[in-house]
């Protein structure tokens, strides 16, 4: 069996008749306008908005008045995730760890061995973690990683040309 919808009608519509002469909204000059409700929209919602908070809060939330502080535009906030030794000590089993998005800090003490993959790392959290036996792997940093390509092209040719002198001699 489907509910039967209720319709309810307006007020306005049931306010007719005798003695009814302003629906419910007080003396005649109330009805008149907008000067009653206190103006149209969000008028009254500027500096001094006390008169329409509840609208503005209901509509936008709390954070429509007020200041929220201010960075210059080319400063970037550093969203870096962050997590200490000792957090990692209380919160995770002995063994490897894959913290990839995170950087390790050396707040803590460290009594397990953990291999921690990790994105940066302070030295002291560096430090705590082999002083425990374990250790943390670190990305390699483009420069450093052109750095050692380029040392082991270098020492494949000197590889060839030292394979070539030694062929040569025989």
């Amino acid at each position: 069996m489907a509910l039967k919808k209720t319709h309810k009608r307006k007020k306005y519509s049931r306010m007719h008749g005798r003695n009814m002469g302003t629906a419910g909204t007080g003396a005649r000059k109330n009805k008149r306008k907008s000067g009653h409700k206190g103006g149209k929209g969000m008028a009254g919602s500027g500096k001094r908005a006390d008169h329409k908070k509840t609208l503005i809060n209901k509509k936008y939330g709390n954070n429509y008045f007020g200041k929220r502080g201010i960075t210059s535009r080319g400063t970037k906030r550093d969203k870096r995730k962050r997590i200490n030794v000792g957090d990692i000590q209380n919160n995770y089993l002995p063994g490897e760890i894959n913290l990839l998005e995170y950087k390790i800090l050396g707040k803590g003490e460290v009594k397990d061995k953990f291999k921690i993959t990790a994105k940066q790392a302070s030295q002291s959290a560096i430090e705590k973690i082999k002083k425990a036996g374990g250790e943390i792997i670190l990305p390699v940093k483009k420069e450093k990683a052109k750095k050692t390509n380029e040392l082991a092209e270098k020492g494949r040719e000197n590889s060839k040309e030292a394979a070539k002198n030694k062929a040569l001699k025989q």
